[in-house]
Parts: C-alpha cells; structure tokens; sequence
C-alpha cells in the first residue's frame, strides 16, 4: 500500500445533522458528477454546483475532489454485506452453494454505477481513512471466510490461512474489474465461472 497523503483528509468533522446532511449531499453529488462526467471533469465547482451549496461549504468539508474520492471508496467499502459460516449450510454437498454465496455478495458490493466504479478504481487515492478502512475490512473478512475453509467438509486445502487470503483477493479484483467494465458478457456467465473456479480449487483440484 502506498503512503497516504495528508491533503486528503476531510476538512470538518460534522457534529451536527444538518452539518452531516450537507456533507453528505456534497458526496451523492461528486457521485453523480465523476459518473456522468468523468474524473478530470469532475471539478469540485462542478461538484458544489450539483449539490447546490457554494465552493466555499465545500471547502469546509473537503480540501479538493480527491479527498471527496477517496471518501466515496470509504463508503463503497463500508457498505460491503458479507456471509459468515453463521449464513451458509456447512453440511456435505454444499460447497458449490457456499461459493455461489461468496461470489453472490462481491457482485452485489459492486453493482453500483459501472462508471463511478471505473473512476474509484483508477483515480482514487490513498487517504488514511481509506487504507484503514481497507485493512479494517480484508482482516475480517480473510477471518470470516478462514472460518468457513475450517469448518466445510467439502474443503480440502493445505493452509486455510493461504487459501482464505487467495480467495478473497481472487474473487474481489475479478469482480471488482468486471463490474467497472462495459459489460460484454453476462453477469451470471461471470459468476458462473468463478463459482466453478474456485470451488474446484477448495476441492483440491477434483
């Protein structure tokens, strides 16, 4: 991970709602702008004019639109569900099901606007915020789906600490470069496939 950048952290720290209201119209707003018009585009100016608040709040809250940026990927993060061994049946037979549910979540944590998703990807920088939100989430998430390897019958694998990093950084990226991508195939075509992948892989390759 990069060194983060210091110009990125937000400006005000909302305490109250409609401080928070405003801040948050400020983002839905950048969302709207980075989609339709692209990054370089997408000038806070922009940004303030489609939240219809001055240049001036703006500044308040946020230093520049790569700050605004990096919030919006917070935020993607942060609204990522995912199944825990509590959520799947872990009976014989049903590790095609259980990876089915894996697959299931990452593309419904991408499923938001293709080109805002496209612009997070290849412009977002690296604030403190969102490297820890990053860590804070591939560490429970490596957990939760370790968890499962060790409990499923059905899984064969040498090191469940191994196969649970490789697993989540297979099925994250793939979908998370799918999902940004014009879509040229269909998404159950996608997803059909990675099942397949990866359950022959926690098989041990049978």
């Amino acid at each position: 991970m990069p060194p983060t950048d210091r110009r990125l952290e937000p400006r005000r720290k909302p305490r109250q709602v409609r401080a928070e209201l405003t801040r948050e119209r400020i983002l839905t707003a950048a969302a709207h702008v980075f989609a339709q018009h692209g990054y370089a585009a997408g000038t806070t100016n922009r940004i303030a004019e489609h939240a219809h608040v001055s240049i001036g709040s703006l500044y308040q809250y946020f230093p520049n639109k790569d700050a605004i940026l990096a919030e919006l990927l917070v935020q993607h993060i942060d609204r990522g569900t995912w199944t825990s061994a509590d959520d799947v049946d872990l009976s014989p037979g049903t590790l095609e099901a259980t990876v089915r549910a894996f697959v299931r979540d990452a593309i419904d944590n991408h499923s938001d606007d293709p080109r805002l998703l496209r612009v997070m990807i290849e412009e977002a920088p690296v604030s403190r915020a969102l490297h820890d939100t990053i860590d804070r989430h591939e560490k429970l998430r490596t957990a939760q789906v370790r968890d499962i390897l060790v409990r499923h019958p059905d899984i064969h694998v040498g090191d469940p600490d191994t196969a649970a990093q490789i697993i989540l950084f297979t099925v994250e990226i793939n979908t998370h470069r799918f999902m940004a991508a014009p879509q040229t195939v269909p998404v159950e075509t996608f997803e059909n496939e990675l099942v397949a992948m990866v359950t022959r892989y926690l098989r041990g390759g049978q």
